[in-house]
């Protein structure tokens, strides 16, 4: 299951240089499927999208820090655990109940982004 950030953040900005994959994104900053990650030209999102990977995508979030669904791997490959959850100091890095994945998805996704 990805995580997800509610709205009860306090945009302290702590979680986000935990995250391995960069998908984690300040409140009304746009986000690059490359950043942070080894993809480059076309990709296909998780939802079967494509986008060029260094295009900017729309914020999830204006108010608050967000992490990009497409992105997020429970830190599964990196961490035992999700890194932006481990320091939030407000507990609102939970998990995304709309985009349930098992570790095997997580792995795949975790592949896909650092090739």
């Amino acid at each position: 299951m990805a995580i997800k950030i509610t709205d009860e953040c306090i945009n302290c900005g702590a979680c986000e240089p935990e995250c391995p994959n960069n998908a984690i994104y300040e409140g009304g900053v746009e986000w690059r499927v490359s950043d942070g990650t080894s993809v480059k030209g076309d990709f296909t999102l998780f939802d079967g999208n494509g986008v060029d990977a260094d295009a900017s995508q729309d914020p999830y979030s204006m108010d608050v820090y967000y992490i990009v669904t497409d992105k997020c791997t429970e830190c599964v490959g990196f961490h035992d655990e999700p890194q932006c959850a481990a320091v939030c100091p407000v507990d609102c890095c939970v998990d995304d109940e709309n985009h349930p994945e098992t570790k095997e998805v997580l792995f795949a996704k975790k592949d896909k982004l650092h090739l």
